[in-house]
């Protein structure tokens, strides 16, 4: 499919998308219209109901633009990951500034993005379902359709081997080797060991060695120097277990991959500097600088306005909660009406950022304000005595790990920027398939 009408055909699943009364957020109103039909009455963020999750369009494309500039300046590629937001209209949005793919975790993602029509794709995992294996082979008969997928096990070999036996599909399946670290998720253990794996790819009749992968960002969550070396030692295995793997390539595409969202300067200062004299395409999978966070990625990334001087271009926060205060029960606690379904809390709990006073509209910072515990359906705010916003009192959250901000919404409206306090006409609604 031509890159212009799948683009078109994604935009016009959207607008078509009819809005029902179980879409969380949306005024009742909307129920009933297409995404189109309520999009053209330039609806206004203070129609909907909380809780919310809305995005910044301006702070979107800033950090898109930011990351791809980045990325291009090093020579290096960019295929995010898509399942952080599992949002085709992001994903598009990602394409257009020049990531060359989208990367996913699962084949039922993989299924999402091919059913919107894209055709550059990585599965960043292996496959181990045959189910899923025969599906992939099937995909790869249609000639735009590219995938890679990951292998760490001569088992897994003999796995594909078995789904395939009998298929003889045109093409066979693309596969990179990856490494891991001990004690760590997927990935052989050692260098030794995935030479061993490739050599079994490589002797395949049914899988094709097209590289190496890796994951640096399960080997740290600080940058404390014995981390920062600890990734960079890992880094130089993978670069090394490539150059181990030069006899065994076909001459067709290799691509060499990490992720990059915690340690993206790490990793490619160590990619820009290999690929000077390599022919490999060099690729990072970062995913959640597109929203970046208030939490886990604020505190680790290079590229966080805290951490860049002067003014020089960031990545910026673009999705923030938006919670009522439902119950002042006690000084110094308010109860808002966001909990564990409507906002992340693996990575951190929600940062208070500001509060809108129902009664006047004013707007008040909320210094020194924290959640420090969530349910279900609450959240608890702790202020100072006589600082807690009243009942009825809209409380801007920050959030922590857009990986989890994103899977609790199915349809997320944007503004152009956020500003608590001041009302903004709806720009689009993000459309989420997890």
């Amino acid at each position: 499919m031509a890159a212009g009408s799948a683009r078109e055909m994604r935009e016009a699943m959207v607008l078509g998308r009819v809005i029902g009364g179980e879409d969380k957020g949306l005024p009742v109103e909307a129920a009933g219209l297409t995404v189109g039909e309520y999009l053209a009455t330039k609806p206004e963020l203070s129609e909907f109901w909380t809780p919310l999750l809305v995005l910044s369009e301006d702070a979107l494309q800033n950090n898109v633009r930011y990351f791809a500039d980045w990325v291009a300046d090093r020579g290096l590629e960019l295929m995010p990951h898509g399942k952080t937001t599992m949002a085709p209209q992001l994903w598009q949005q990602q394409l257009d500034a020049g990531a060359t793919g989208i990367t996913v975790a699962n084949p039922s993602q993989l299924k999402v993005a091919r059913a919107h029509g894209f055709e550059t794709l990585m599965l960043a995992n292996q496959l181990a379902d045959q189910n899923a294996l025969r599906w992939v082979a099937g995909e790869l008969e249609h000639p735009e359709c590219t995938i890679w997928s990951w292998v760490d096990s001569t088992a897994a070999v003999r796995l594909a081997e078995e789904a395939l036996r009998g298929l003889k599909p045109s093409r066979p399946l693309s596969v990179l080797v990856e490494l891991g670290s001990p004690g760590k998720r997927t990935g052989c253990r050692t260098v030794e060991e995935a030479l061993a794996v490739a050599e079994a790819v490589a002797a395949s009749p049914v899988l094709r060695l097209a590289g190496v992968a890796g994951y640096e960002g399960a080997l740290g969550h600080d940058r404390n120097t014995p981390t920062v070396e600890l990734i960079r030692g890992y880094v130089a295995d993978l670069l090394e277990l490539h150059g181990k793997l030069a006899h065994l390539y076909d001459g067709g595409d290799v691509l060499v991959t990490c992720g990059g969202s915690n340690y993206p300067e790490i990793v490619g200062d160590l990619f820009a500097e290999a690929r000077q004299a390599d022919s490999a395409r060099y690729v990072l999978r970062s995913g959640a600088y597109i929203t970046h966070d208030d939490g886990a990625y604020r505190a680790l990334s290079p590229f966080d306005r805290q951490r860049v001087s002067g003014r020089a271009r960031s990545l910026v926060p673009a999705a923030h909660g938006l919670s009522r205060v439902l119950s002042q029960p006690e000084p110094g606690l308010a109860l808002l009406d966001g909990g564990r379904r409507d906002f992340p809390y693996d990575s951190g709990y929600p940062v208070p950022q500001a509060a809108v006073s129902a009664a006047t509209g004013q707007v008040t910072a909320l210094e020194g304000a924290v959640v420090d515990d969530m349910n279900d359906q609450h959240s608890f705010l702790r202020t100072a005595a006589g600082q807690e916003p009243a009942v009825g009192d809209l409380v801007v959250l920050g959030l922590s790990h857009p990986c989890t901000t994103f899977d609790k919404w199915r349809l997320i409206p944007t503004v152009k920027d956020l500003v608590p306090g001041k009302d903004a006409v709806i720009k689009r609604l993000v459309e989420t398939y997890f």
